[in-house]
């Protein structure tokens, strides 16, 4: 996989080195065990923040049905410049900029992002005000940092031809696939506009809910102990071979799974 292409398309930490935010001033309270780093100008909006990373923490918790097998670190960057300073040492990077829509990133050791209360103001699609899917966001990036905690490759970075897995299991436990996502799904299905295979399922725009559906429905069909089983691995083939099916069969049921669905 390429490691920029990945970066883009993902928002996943891919260096293994774990390092602090670089500057000074960072304090420290926990949010359900674990550290969140902050500064100043988000002391006012901190208990809000607190609260919605204690939720988050919570549902992905009661999604897998156990906690975190090790405690991870929680920094609140107070603009983009602060969340830029610190990718680029993570991605060993210096000249990186990060795009509009990048908020937040989660790897098995920590989480980083944006204070919420500026998305309106620093980002290109996040709105605060949506409280949900705020949320969802935040959510999403503590999946990835649960399933990096179980992963062979914690920071992903060794992972191959699993983006669908990797993206759709945060998609779908953190709750985004929401009505919209699968109408548009159910649409593409209808129109037989969809993947031909697995290696495209994380591209376009209906990226999301392509993957976020999959795994939907491989919980759904499978069972929830069976996708818990697929987070150690790290390749393609070897997420088939624990399903007991080929990559043919897992698409045609998919493709069954969302046409039966009731909007």
């Amino acid at each position: 996989m390429n490691a920029f292409t990945w970066i883009v398309l993902s928002l996943i930490v891919i260096s293994s080195a774990r390092h602090t935010a670089s500057g000074q001033g960072w304090r420290q309270v926990n949010a359900q065990g674990q550290p969140i780093h902050y500064q100043a100008a988000d002391q006012e909006n901190l208990s809000e923040y607190q609260g919605q990373i204690e939720s988050g923490i919570r549902f992905v918790q009661a999604f897998f049905g156990h906690t975190y097998s090790r405690q991870f670190d929680i920094y609140i960057h107070p603009n983009r410049n602060s969340l830029d300073s610190t990718w680029q040492k993570d991605w060993n990077m210096p000249a990186f900029k990060s795009e509009c829509w990048m908020v937040a990133s989660g790897v098995a050791a920590k989480l980083d992002m944006i204070a919420p209360r500026q998305w309106d103001k620093l980002s290109c699609e996040h709105h605060y005000a949506d409280k949900d899917k705020t949320q969802q966001l935040i959510t999403h990036e503590l999946v990835h940092v649960y399933h990096g905690q179980h992963n062979g490759s914690p920071d992903f970075s060794a992972v191959e031809g699993i983006d669908w897995l990797v993206e759709g299991l945060a998609t779908y436990a953190s709750g985004q696939c929401d009505p919209s996502r699968i109408s548009g799904v159910k649409k593409r299905v209808a129109e037989h506009q969809v993947p031909a295979g697995l290696d495209d399922f994380w591209k376009g725009n209906d990226k999301y809910g392509l993957s976020g559906t999959l795994v939907m429905y491989i919980d759904h069909q499978y069972g929830r102990q069976k996708l818990i089983s697929l987070l150690p691995f790290t390749n393609k083939a070897a997420v088939l071979a624990t399903l007991g099916i080929t990559e043919s069969t897992l698409l045609a049921g998919w493709q069954s799974y969302i046409g039966g669905l009731q909007e």
